[in-house]
């Protein structure tokens, strides 16, 4: 085959497993009324005047399903933690033990997990536009190379190849999806 050809399929599969791996970030960020440490990874915290991820300032534990503790390096960052969690719009309240920050996970109504399951099938959605869009941009290279001399049976089976990853990468968003959406349901 062709190098031309090969270069765009391997940027397809790149393209395509990016979609599925920004897909798995975003629900691993959802909260599905268990603590987990994800739920803290946007958080940035002024750090002497430097915007700082809070995983580089302390220690994030879940010491059980529903806590999460929060416990910086220096003490004098309890109070800027506690802001950038606040603002963080995270649907919690951190409680200041003047040693650790606190986060308790209040379990979910079941409207809320109605709301997290569509805003899931939303994520999974928005990943399968992208998988399209990269099928879309590689046919379109397969036949610009056709038209500066590839030969047809090439592009023909180079455009298969790009549909067979279109369609398993959006079985494997459909499997993520449905266990993100079975983990949000289960009480």
């Amino acid at each position: 085959m062709n190098e031309d050809v090969e270069l765009i399929l391997e940027e397809t599969r790149d393209r395509m497993q990016k979609a599925l791996d920004h897909l798995e970030y975003e629900l691993a960020r959802l909260r599905a009324g268990r603590a987990t440490p994800t739920l803290l990874e946007g958080v940035m915290v002024d750090y002497y005047g430097v915007n700082t991820a809070l995983s580089q300032t302390s220690n994030i534990n879940t010491p059980d399903s529903k806590t999460i503790v929060v416990q910086p390096w220096e003490k004098s960052m309890l109070a800027p933690i506690e802001k950038a969690i606040l603002a963080a719009n995270l649907g919690v309240t951190p409680i200041n033990s003047g040693e650790v920050i606190r986060i308790n996970i209040p379990p979910l109504t079941e409207e809320r997990r109605v709301q997290l399951v569509k805003q899931v099938k939303s994520e999974g959605e928005t990943a399968k536009v992208s998988v399209r869009n990269s099928r879309k941009w590689a046919n379109d290279e397969l036949k610009k190379l056709l038209r500066e001399g590839l030969p047809e049976d090439s592009e023909k089976g180079a455009s298969e190849e790009v549909q067979e990853y279109t369609n398993d990468f959006s079985s494997k968003i459909d499997k993520v999806v449905e266990i993100k959406e079975q983990e949000l349901m289960t009480v």
